[in-house]
């Protein structure tokens, strides 16, 4: 098994951290995983049933999505255990401004809240964070923050977490057209690749497999254009719950699939790996 994510090496342990919380230079970062073939490379997730979750148990909606960032450090850890090497979690979006105004609080204190009890020991492990979405809506200090883990984790290659925060796919779409267009880019110039270079998922990549908890199947505005071709997998468990063996099923099914990318049998693509020539 892989080394657990989150969980501090020996060496880690007993070096002694910067005065700005970086890693020392001498504490090298945990080797990436090898991935095996049947895993997909980026997974996204939905977290759905937050509120759902609490209303079963007789609590707050708050409290419904403050278990569900918790849960976001076991599914890292157990994300990157199986393989996988980018991970993006859909955690607001830009139609949760409507929701009241105490559910919004709520779901944005939880930026901070995640950052400062997470981000030491994210970066030890050599996870990158990244943002896809629009940061301007957020306080101003809330947003420094998640600038300032960017930027501490920026060289991180172990495994990289892109949070959607304030993140809509139409927008997205709309915004990289807007800097095509900003740019006086030909007509003729324009292509999948030159849209895709400016989307917010261009470092990343395009997710191999969504994953939507609490048993919804749509999209929800998510990833609208990079998923063209993913592998889409919903499971009734709220996100919560969505534990070790939940992974495992979602995983498990994607490795059943056949991802053909519009080809015909011959040139299927199997298990996110491309066919030899």
């Amino acid at each position: 098994m892989a080394p657990r994510l989150l969980r501090r090496s020996k060496t880690e342990t007993r070096a002694k951290a910067s005065p700005n919380g970086t890693r020392p230079s001498h504490v090298e970062q945990p080797a990436r995983p090898k991935r095996p073939a049947h895993v997909p490379r980026h997974v996204a997730i939905i977290m759905d049933g937050n509120g759902r979750w609490a209303k079963e148990r007789g609590l707050s909606r708050q409290k419904g999505h403050r278990a569900g960032a918790e849960n976001i450090r076991r599914v890292i850890r157990g994300m990157g255990e199986r393989g996988v090497e980018v991970l993006t979690l859909y955690a607001f979006s830009t139609e949760n401004w409507t929701r009241p105004r105490t559910e919004v609080s709520a779901l944005i204190r939880l930026i901070p809240r995640f950052l400062k009890s997470e981000l030491k020991e994210l970066h030890e492990n050599g996870v990158r964070l990244v943002h896809i979405g629009d940061l301007q809506a957020l306080d101003e200090k809330i947003r420094r923050q998640v600038e300032d883990a960017i930027e501490l984790t920026k060289d991180n290659r172990r495994m990289t977490v892109a949070l959607a925060f304030n993140y809509g796919g139409r927008a997205e779409i709309v915004e990289a057209v807007r800097r095509i267009v900003a740019e006086k880019t030909p007509a003729g110039r324009i292509d999948e690749a030159l849209l895709s270079s400016h989307l917010y998922t261009a470092a990343i990549g395009d997710p191999d497999l969504i994953v939507r908890t609490a048993g919804e199947m749509r999209l929800s505005n998510f990833l609208l254009w990079q998923a063209a071709y993913a592998e889409f997998y919903s499971t009734p468990a709220y996100w919560p719950d969505f534990d070790g063996e939940e992974m495992d099923r979602a995983l498990e099914a994607y490795a059943r699939r056949v991802r053909k990318f519009g080809a015909v049998e011959p040139k299927a693509v199997r298990n996110g790996t491309k066919p030899s020539k």
